[in-house]
C-alpha cells in the first residue's frame, strides 16, 4: 500500500532525534558522559534554564537514556547516569564534537578526549563486516518501509 502523500518517510533518524533532537539534549548526555550529573553542575556547565534542563532530563530518563540515581538521602537529591542506551550514543558525541572542530572552530579544540592506547580519539564510522571506513560513494539504501522507496512514496 503506498505510503500517503502527507505521511513523513518512516526514519530511525527522526525517532531518535524525537528523543535527543531536542536543545541541551546532547549537551545533557555530554555531561553526563563526562561525569557530571548532578543537577547543578548540568546547570553551570550547560547554561540551560533550570525548568528545561529539568524537561530535558525526565525526558531521557523516560526513554531510557538516563537513569536518575539517589547521591543523598537526606534531604533526597539525585544524579543522572547514562544507561547502556545512552553509552551507546556516546561515539555520536565524539562524531558530532569532531565535525565541529573541523568545520567550525578551524581545528581549536576546546576538549581533547584521549582513548586508551594514549592517543587523542579521531573517530571513525567503519564497516563493521569489513572494517572499511564509511564513504558517501560507497553506500546503497535500501528503503524496508512498505510503500517507500529512495525517492518517496512509492506511486505504484
Amino acid at each position: 500500500m503506498p505510503a500517503a502523500a502527507k505521511d513523513p518517510r518512516p526514519c530511525s533518524i527522526a525517532d531518535t532525534l524525537a528523543v535527543v533532537g531536542e536543545k541541551h539534549s546532547l549537551l545533557v548526555l555530554r555531561e553526563v558522559c563526562l561525569g557530571n550529573g548532578r543537577f547543578d553542575r548540568l546547570v553551570r556547565n550547560i547554561g540551560a534554564p533550570r525548568d528545561v534542563l529539568a524537561t530535558r532530563l525526565k525526558r531521557l530518563v523516560e526513554a531510557g537514556v538516563l537513569e536518575k540515581v539517589a547521591y543523598q538521602e537526606r534531604p533526597q537529591r539525585f544524579e543522572y547516569r547514562p544507561t547502556t542506551a545512552g553509552l551507546e550514543l556516546e561515539p555520536v558525541l565524539m562524531t558530532l564534537m569532531a565535525w565541529g572542530d573541523r568545520h567550525l572552530r578551524d581545528g581549536d579544540r576546546p576538549m581533547v578526549i584521549e582513548h586508551r592506547c594514549g592517543h587523542d580519539l579521531v573517530p571513525a564510522v567503519t564497516c563493521a563486516a569489513c572494517g572499511e571506513a564509511v564513504r558517501h560513494e560507497d553506500l546503497k539504501a535500501h528503503p524496508q518501509a512498505p510503500g517507500w522507496t529512495t525517492s518517496g512514496p512509492d506511486a505504484g
